[in-house]
């Protein structure tokens, strides 16, 4: 027995739709024209034809294939991780939304192997992509109206082995020391604009700057205020400025002074190319250039909600970022909402 039959539109009277039906008004509208389980009725047929509907379908499903909506689902359970949750289906997809601000990381490689399967489609938003509460990260339909079990088996045994495959980490709240650095800022020659530029940053994102050290150009004081900021109770020290190549620029030599251990120093990113991480014991430490007072985007803003996250950073993950990198400076700026960093 046929599991789609096929019928003309004026034969469907009486018949319930098996899937939502799409309306679309080019530039102006596209939704649901009339939903799934609907009873076709005779005034419908003129609306049906306008949204060029000449035929529908009789749906006779044996144990071997899955609906739509009921692949959807499963797709969706299969796949979210924490702090995801899922819509009810709309025609057909079903959307992936996050509980919580925090940064959306997807597994690539099983992302890639699942929309290899064929006729399966889950379309996400950038893997470390900062994303807000109630915000949709994903999104999950068949291509067809039916699907053969076995490939929803499939794809449900690929997202067990790659466990959490979409999902958000939350960000946490961290109390951060700031050590802004410069001897013409510690003599008052120029204005302190860290709160302004650096600060807000932070805020945003739910931590708070427990206090703020102004110092010299000198090793021997940077060291010692990134040690008393930690004494203070800072589980994140962040220091500005003194990372170029100037011989006055000392501030890599007073965060290895301070007993940190650097785990690289250097970035294939554009603002923020001597961006530096490292860790003093488990505190972790971001030293960012000065590149941070001028532009409105920098590596400050890939790395800081990463770090908030407490999702690990590797120099592979640096190094990869030179894809990708490359801010493009647009007088109007809309990150994340853009290629920079992905």
């Amino acid at each position: 027995m046929d599991r789609m039959k096929k019928i003309k539109v004026e034969d469907a009277v009486g018949m319930v739709l098996p899937h939502d039906i799409t309306w679309i008004i080019p530039g102006k509208f596209k939704g649901v024209g009339f939903k799934k389980g609907h009873i076709v009725q005779k005034k419908d047929i003129p609306e049906l034809l306008k949204l060029g509907k000449q035929h529908l379908y009789v749906l006779n499903l044996s144990n071997t294939y899955v609906h739509e909506d009921t692949a959807a689902l499963r797709i969706a359970r299969a796949v979210a991780g924490k702090a995801l949750k899922w819509t009810d289906p709309c025609e057909g997809k079903t959307n992936l939304i996050a509980k919580t601000d925090g940064v959306l990381k997807i597994h690539t490689g099983g992302l890639l192997k699942i929309n290899s399967i064929g006729s399966i489609v889950i379309s996400t938003l950038k893997n470390n992509f900062p994303c807000k509460a109630e915000q949709t990260v994903a999104a999950t339909r068949i291509i067809q109206l039916i699907i053969r079990k076995k490939k929803i088996e499939r794809l449900e045994t690929i997202a067990e082995r790659f466990k959490s495959l979409i999902e958000v980490l939350p960000y946490g709240k961290k109390k951060v020391g700031a050590v802004v650095t410069g001897s013409e800022l510690y003599d008052g020659l120029i204005k302190d604009e860290f709160d302004k530029y650096v600060g807000s940053k932070i805020s945003g994102l739910g931590s708070t700057i427990l206090k703020k050290i102004l110092v010299p150009d000198d090793p021997g004081q940077i060291a010692d205020a990134i040690r008393k900021l930690i004494a203070l109770g800072c589980d994140m020290i962040v220091t500005t400025g003194g990372l170029s190549v100037d011989p006055d620029d000392v501030t890599r030599i007073g965060i290895q002074q301070a007993g940190a251990k650097i785990m690289f120093y250097g970035s294939p990113i554009l603002p923020g190319a001597m961006f530096l991480y490292a860790y003093l014991d488990t505190v972790p430490i971001m030293g960012l250039p000065a590149c941070v007072y001028y532009h409105a985007t920098t590596v400050f803003d890939l790395m800081l909600p990463r770090v908030l996250a407490g999702d690990s950073i590797t120099k592979n993950d640096i190094a990869a970022l030179g894809h990708g990198g490359l801010c493009m400076n647009c007088k109007e700026c809309r990150y994340p909402v853009c290629p920079f960093g992905k």
